[in-house]
């Protein structure tokens, strides 16, 4: 089969398609037909190698996994002898290591039924950003409705269901986009939209019941002082952090915490099917909906990933396995 490999750490110059055999499924995965794939910047960091101390579990000099992607939906092919939530012919979506390429395999706790209002396209790029944005929600940011959110990098994978989620929830959102990008975050149901390279969330003209900071580099004290007295802040992501770690900031927050009323926490985030279950109920009735920008082939895979590492995305971004 053909897929996206890369034989070391590096940029998108890394990246190459090549043939590879296709992959066994264990007792509890699930063998898929790649219909698409979902880019997400998880897949950046996998594909660069950083932040360093991840290369403890994905391999220390080159990927253990060297076909990229993550994000997947597709028909099931074959489940091993384990899974009794699936079948051949299925059509499903969630997470399977190595989805770019024509053939996946995934784990049945990792995978979900498709919605059936949504194309294959429209399901990959829901599964690990939209997930992320559940999580830094509801689970560490304890989002009750009638509270004001500011979404530092909203206009991102995980910024712009984050905002779409948040007004499910019954928040006033306020996100932070470039100039170029307001539109589009407005478009997703964003209350305000505050343009990072001319407007301070930090001016004291509002303050926020929550702040999910996506990738950000804002420092400790200017978060803080956006938030209310009793607010709390979700890192999502570590961009902008160090090449160490990555999370440097994150970690001088979580002490923070410790002796202020104000709550800074860090996100780590899980893969699993009954947050897609979740999701699957608001994207059946359209209360959420994919942010698509563009489409790639899998030979095209590398100019998607410069896209992304350019900043330029606006919503999400599908590998396609067939022109």
């Amino acid at each position: 089969m053909k897929a996206v490999i890369q034989d070391r750490y590096g940029s998108s110059e890394v990246l190459r398609v090549d043939d590879v055999a296709v992959p066994e499924p264990g007792d509890h995965d699930v063998l898929i037909k790649v219909h698409a794939a979902g880019l997400d910047r998880g897949t950046e960091h996998l594909m660069t190698g950083k932040p360093y101390a991840m290369r403890m579990v994905t391999g220390l000099r080159r990927p253990k996994n060297p076909i990229s992607g993550r994000d997947v939906a597709g028909s099931v092919v074959r489940v091993g002898s384990a899974v009794t939530r699936f079948a051949a012919g299925d059509e499903v979506y969630g997470v399977a290591p190595g989805s770019f390429a024509e053939y996946a395999v995934g784990p049945e706790n990792k995978l979900a039924h498709k919605p059936e209002n949504l194309t294959f396209s429209q399901a990959a790029v829901v599964p690990i950003s939209a997930g992320t944005a559940l999580q830094a929600l509801r689970d560490v940011g304890k989002l009750r409705a009638g509270q004001e959110v500011l979404i530092i990098g909203a206009s991102g994978g995980v910024g712009s269901y984050a905002v779409q989620l948040a007004k499910i929830l019954g928040a006033r959102v306020t996100g932070v986009a470039s100039a170029a990008k307001a539109d589009f975050v407005r478009s997703l149901g964003a209350d305000h939209v505050l343009d990072y390279n001319h407007d301070d969330f930090a001016d004291g003209t509002r303050h926020y019941d929550l702040i999910l900071d996506i990738g950000g580099g804002s420092s400790l004290r200017r978060l803080r002082r956006a938030l209310t007295p009793r607010g709390t802040v979700v890192f999502v992501g570590s961009e902008n952090t160090g090449n160490i770690t990555g999370m440097g900031r994150q970690l001088r927050g979580a002490m923070m915490s410790l002796v202020v009323r104000q709550r800074l926490a860090l996100l780590i985030a899980k893969e699993r099917a009954s947050d897609l279950q979740v999701l699957t109920e608001h994207l059946q009735t359209g209360r959420l909906t994919p942010a698509i920008a563009e489409s790639y082939p899998l030979a095209q895979a590398k100019d998607a990933m410069r896209l992304l590492e350019a900043g330029k995305v606006r919503g999400k971004v599908v590998i396609l396995p067939k022109d």
